[in-house]
């Protein structure tokens, strides 16, 4: 079921992992970013549009998890669109003869066999630099960041006062860090993230994170500072005084925390390979 958030913005949610699914609606018809994330959800969404009359002739993947480059045959034929990192680790991926299995490990095993594979990751990678995805609709300005994922963008609406963030300011996911066994700084590359979130933070009247509830501007902030103390603490390897670990984690989504402590080792073991203090 679409649900309006903003005039022209809609969003469908998926049932296991709250994923949004945004709309956005243009002059021909929608832009559809992330779409996700059983084929029966894609299938109903693309009913949706139907019944709307609003054919899909643009889509955008904010970064190459796997639930964020799906794609259902009757959602049509549109352009896929991602940055170029983002569309450069899929076709890495997609390189690779044994990419289809690789992609079903990452599955969750309640849905394991309803997710298509058939379209995963066809995703055009727009020239490094690209300010706005290239459709006929309101402006969408796409805020590229190191955070979470390669090439990982967060989407502004400005028209609407819309910000996509795609995997970050969730209310019930914690930040994930890029690889922290590789050579990069993942927990600098959050932060710089987050700081570029912020300085777009301004004048917004709602936020869509890649899982969970939206937020209205006055949390916006509030969810800003959420992660950025998480990612403080992880760094400090003190433990996060966060709501969404522990006790007070959402019903159905302790599992987070098991997120937390595999961070929180890996971290661990970064530093005391590089020799660094934490």
């Amino acid at each position: 079921m679409l649900s309006q958030v903003a005039e022209g913005v809609l969003i469908h949610q998926s049932e296991l992992l709250q994923n949004n699914t945004v709309v956005v609606q243009g002059r021909a018809g929608v832009l559809l970013i992330d779409p996700g994330i059983t084929g029966g959800e894609m299938a109903c969404l693309a009913n949706d549009l139907r019944e709307l009359e609003q054919p899909v002739v643009a889509g955008f993947s904010t970064h190459p998890d796997w639930d964020h480059v799906l794609w259902h045959a009757e959602l049509g034929e549109a352009p896929r669109y991602g940055t170029a990192r983002c569309a450069s680790f899929m076709r890495d991926l997609l390189s690779r003869p044994d990419w289809k299995a690789r992609a079903a490990e990452a599955l969750p095993p309640e849905i394991a066999g309803e997710v298509p594979l058939d379209l995963f990751g066809l995703v055009t990678g727009l020239p490094a630099g690209t300010a706005r995805i290239p459709w006929d609709g309101p402006q969408v300005r796409i805020v590229e960041h190191p955070a979470h994922a390669p090439g990982h963008a967060a989407l502004l609406i400005e028209e609407r006062g819309v910000l996509v963030a795609g995997d970050m300011l969730s209310d019930v996911l914690i930040p994930m860090l890029d690889d922290l066994n590789s050579t990069n700084d993942p927990i600098e590359d959050y932060l710089v993230g987050l700081r570029m979130l912020e300085g777009v933070a301004d004048n917004l009247d709602v936020l869509v994170p890649g899982h969970g509830s939206v937020s209205a501007a006055d949390q916006v902030r509030t969810r800003i500072d959420q992660d950025r103390a998480y990612v403080h603490a992880l760094r400090d390897g003190h433990a996060p005084d966060d709501p969404r670990l522990g006790p007070s984690a959402k019903p159905g989504w302790e599992w987070v925390s098991d997120i937390h402590d595999g961070q929180a080792q890996s971290l661990a073991r970064r530093n005391e390979r590089d020799g660094t203090p934490g």
